[in-house]
């Protein structure tokens, strides 16, 4: 049997800078109407990201098989030659070069706050992607741009491959009738709890009527226990505890990839979402999607530690 996974989704660079003051001492309310302001940022960095770029290097990370299906522009030959690299197959991403790889420009201020932009770039032709005649164990589909998401669970639907559906950032692109067809087409939901809220009310089903529908409904809920609801059933899932939160940022995808390793390899639902919150837990200790290298006896000790379990 395969163990490929299919990892749809967009494939990415965050460009990170840092201004080293405060925002709310250079935007003023009273001149709101004709902003004009710019930052002097003296740090900066840029990091591999996309959901399906993060995905893929966790699931790397744990030893498994992902195959990101993606598109990108022609700027992205550093990206692809790092996932060679790492052993990923970069065969089903697209490059189309008359078009730049999706970007996402942040600059955050000493308090932390944010102003970002998104240049979607070949990322808006993700459709034209046809994974038709590619076989895999399991696959996901990521935030992408929606005609691509639902191309990609149309396609995977076809061929019973199984698929996890992943809301994340695509949020505000789906109605409630698109997320039922979505829900119709996948085996599993993942979502944290926020976009649970909004698929809720957005379909008008609660989250244990569609556990009723697919395998199972998987929500994350930051630092409290993650939720598995298979059937009549909801299982409190504690997280690891980790010494320190540096940042956020691709926690979800890392949780994804630990999710589709334990599918693969036949693991019960709970071990799986068990190794999920490990990867998690890994990952939020690093800064950037994709900077943390737990070696497999570090997530074996975690697991073992946390769960009495190993790969």
């Amino acid at each position: 049997m395969s163990d490929k996974v299919l990892i749809c989704g967009s494939v990415a660079f965050d460009t990170i800078t840092v201004f080293e003051g405060h925002f709310k001492d250079h935007i003023v309310a009273d001149n709101i109407q004709s902003l004009s302001v710019s930052f002097f940022v003296p740090s900066m960095r840029k990091e591999y990201g996309g959901c399906a770029g993060n995905i893929a290097y966790n699931l790397r990370l744990l030893g498994g098989n992902p195959v990101p299906v993606g598109t990108v522009g022609n700027d992205a030959a550093d990206y692809l030659l790092y996932m060679q690299q790492l052993g990923i197959d970069t065969s089903l991403i697209r490059v189309l070069p008359d078009m730049y790889t999706p970007q996402c420009f942040i600059t955050t201020d000493l308090d932390n706050n944010q102003i970002a932009s998104f240049h979607p770039g070949a990322m808006m032709r993700s459709a034209e992607n046809d994974l038709s005649g590619h076989n895999a164990a399991w696959a996901i589909v990521a935030p992408d741009a929606k005609d691509g998401m639902f191309s990609h669970a149309r396609r995977l639907h076809a061929q019973d491959i199984p698929f996890v559906f992943d809301l994340g950032q695509a949020m505000p692109l789906f109605t409630g009738d698109d997320l039922n067809d979505m829900l119709g087409m996948a085996s599993i939901l993942t979502a944290n709890e926020y976009e649970a809220s909004i698929i809720e009310q957005r379909t008008g089903r609660s989250l244990s009527d569609i556990a009723q529908t697919v395998q199972a409904v998987i929500v994350t809920r930051g630092a409290d226990d993650t939720m598995l609801y298979q059937g009549d059933q909801q299982t409190a899932i504690p997280i690891t505890a980790v010494e320190k939160v540096v940042d956020p940022t691709g926690c979800g995808d890392a949780h994804r990839a630990g999710l589709l390793y334990g599918l693969t390899h036949q693991w019960s639902l709970l071990d799986a979402c068990r190794l999920a919150n490990v990867m998690g837990g890994f990952k939020i200790a690093s800064k950037g999607p994709q900077n943390h290298s737990p070696t497999l006896a570090d997530i074996n000790g975690s697991l073992g530690r946390n769960y009495g379990l190993s790969l």
